[in-house]
This record gives structure tokens, sequence and C-alpha cells, in this order.
């Protein structure tokens, strides 16, 4: 047990190298990427969605008032 924690705590506090630096900054950038794209994916979804839902409520509007405006 007390060989398994010195073990932990020296890979803890030793310098990582540059390959190392550089594939822990990679794997974040995907995981960002792949945030960004599921948030991209839901607004558009939702601009798809609100823009279909003011069509349906101009075409009601105009069948229910003679204008076909707001009042």
């Amino acid at each position: 047990m007390r060989d398994t924690v010195s073990k932990f705590i020296r890979e803890i506090l030793r310098s990582r190298t540059l390959r190392e630096i550089i594939a822990k900054e990679l794997r974040e950038a995907h995981q960002k990427k792949l945030e960004a794209e599921s948030a991209v994916e839901y607004a558009v979804s939702i601009v798809q969605y609100n823009e279909k839902r003011i069509k349906r409520l101009e075409n009601r509007l105009t069948e229910h008032t003679q204008e076909g405006d707001y009042t």
C-alpha cells in the first residue's frame, strides 16, 4: 500500500514531457469541439422550432383576423 501511494505521488509530481503536454491539450481540444458541436446542433434545432412555430402562428392569425395582423 505504501509503495503504491509513493508511486502515485511521484507520478503526480514529475515533470511532464512535451509529448504528454501536447497529447493532453489535443484531448481537451477534441472534447471542447464535441461540446461546441452539440451546442450548435441544439441551437439550430431551437431556431428551426421557432421558425416553424412563427409560421404556424402567423397562418392561424391570418385565418382568425380580417387584417392578418396582431390586433
